[in-house]
This record gives structure tokens, C-alpha cells and sequence, in this order.
């Protein structure tokens, strides 16, 4: 079977990197999911956003949804360490109120959403049921958190418990507690929680990408090799 031009380019743009950099790529592609995906809501503090898709990535999470209503989404470079570039970040922002399309999306696309809360009825996190499909978990701003627009359209509700003075956890912490706790729980059912190898190679050409500097003129060399034969 013939190869595909996606296929070719990805071997073209795999020698510009080291052998030892195209493994670690490969190996971390083996290990993403999409089957729990984290959404972000108007988050303001520059260090949690970043701390959040250090998390994501650390864990495996490949996709982060990024709602911006108030508040603009920052990254600092210094906490997130390059993380940004392995994660796939879908931005909510055409509007005030966000909220509703990120829901519809992620709903469309067969998840749950999950409101994390500590004042709503819910479950705790270690009860959570992994089996009943995709779940897009929703994390609110450090000062008001979840708005009353996605409490009200969440699927389901789960907490962090806690035995403390405090009402609830950093969200940059309840995040990497939640994600600590659901990935490993995942990854000890028989569920398929693996991206496609067809997402695997969109991923490894955009990571190649990435990764090369002055990829586009070397990109262009390709393409004008391919017309030519």
C-alpha cells in the first residue's frame, strides 16, 4: 500500500531530529488519552494555567479547554517549562459567555461534564466511574469558581474530600490530585483509553514541527521534492 504524503513527511521531518528525540516522541504518543480531557474556566493567575498543563502533560492528558469570559488565559513560561507545546489547547473566546460552547462541544463529542465542586451534591473522587464514558472535567477561577451557567448543564459532580479548615485545594492542585488519581485508577480497567494510531501521527507531525527550527523552509524543500517526482 502506498504511503501517504502525511506519512512521508513525517519521515522527512524525522531526520532533522535526533533518534533519541523521535523515540521519546513516540513513546510519550503511546502513553496520551482523550478519554478524560481537563476544561479550564476563566482562569486568571498566570501560575496555576501554567502548573494546570504541567499536570496535563505529566499525566498524559493530551487535550486542555481553555474558557475565557472575564478573564484572559496566560502562561508563564517558567512554571509550564514547555509543556504548552506537546498539549493540544482549545481556546473558548469569541464571546462575554463561553461557557455554553465549551459544554456543547465537549458534549458533542461524547463527554460528561464533570463540575468539580466542593459545595454541590457529588461524588468523591475516588468513587468516580470511570466506565461510563468520556469525562471532561471542569475547574472554576481561584476566586469565584465554577459560574452558575456550567453548574447548571454539568452531567455530574465530584469533590476532593477534605478534613481541613479550608473549603477547597489550589485549583493547579486539585487539578494534579484529580488527574493523579484518575489516571492511574484508568489505566488499571480494560477500557481502550489510548489515542488512534491516526492521532498519533497528526500529533508526532505537529510535534516535529515543533521541534525544528526553521521547520517551514525545510517543510517547503519537501513539498517542492514531492512536486518534482
Amino acid at each position: 500500500m502506498k504511503e501517504s504524503l502525511q506519512s512521508r513527511l513525517i519521515a522527512y521531518l524525522s531526520s532533522f531530529v535526533t533518534p533519541e528525540r523521535l523515540r521519546k516522541m513516540r513513546s510519550v504518543l503511546a502513553e496520551r488519552t482523550r478519554y478524560i480531557t481537563i476544561a479550564l474556566e476563566d482562569i486568571y493567575q498566570p501560575h496555576n494555567a501554567s502548573a494546570v498543563l504541567r499536570s496535563c502533560d505529566g499525566f498524559g492528558i493530551q487535550d486542555v479547554h481553555i474558557i475565557e469570559n472575564r478573564n484572559t488565559y496566560e502562561v508563564n513560561p517558567k512554571v509550564e517549562l514547555g509543556t504548552k507545546q506537546w498539549l493540544s489547547l482549545t481556546r473558548y473566546s469569541r464571546s462575554e459567555e463561553n461557557t455554553s460552547a465549551a459544554v456543547e462541544s465537549l458534549r458533542s463529542r461524547g463527554y460528561r461534564i464533570v463540575a468539580t465542586s466542593p459545595h454541590a451534591e457529588d461524588v468523591n473522587l475516588e468513587e468516580f466511574d470511570l466506565s461510563r464514558g468520556r469525562a471532561a472535567f471542569f475547574f472554576g477561577n481561584e476566586l469565584d469558581g465554577l459560574s452558575r451557567e456550567l453548574l447548571d448543564s454539568a452531567d455530574e459532580f465530584m469533590k476532593i474530600p477534605m478534613f481541613g479548615f479550608a473549603e477547597s485545594f489550589n485549583i493547579s492542585v486539585s487539578c494534579a490530585l484529580t488527574l493523579h488519581h484518575l489516571v492511574h485508577a484508568l489505566r488499571a480497567t480494560g477500557i481502550d483509553w489510548h489515542i488512534t494510531d491516526e492521532e498519533q501521527e497528526v500529533l508526532l507531525l505537529q510535534w516535529l514541527r515543533n521541534s525544528i527550527k526553521n521547520c517551514a523552509t525545510i517543510e517547503k524543500k519537501f513539498y517542492e521534492e514531492e512536486s518534482d517526482q
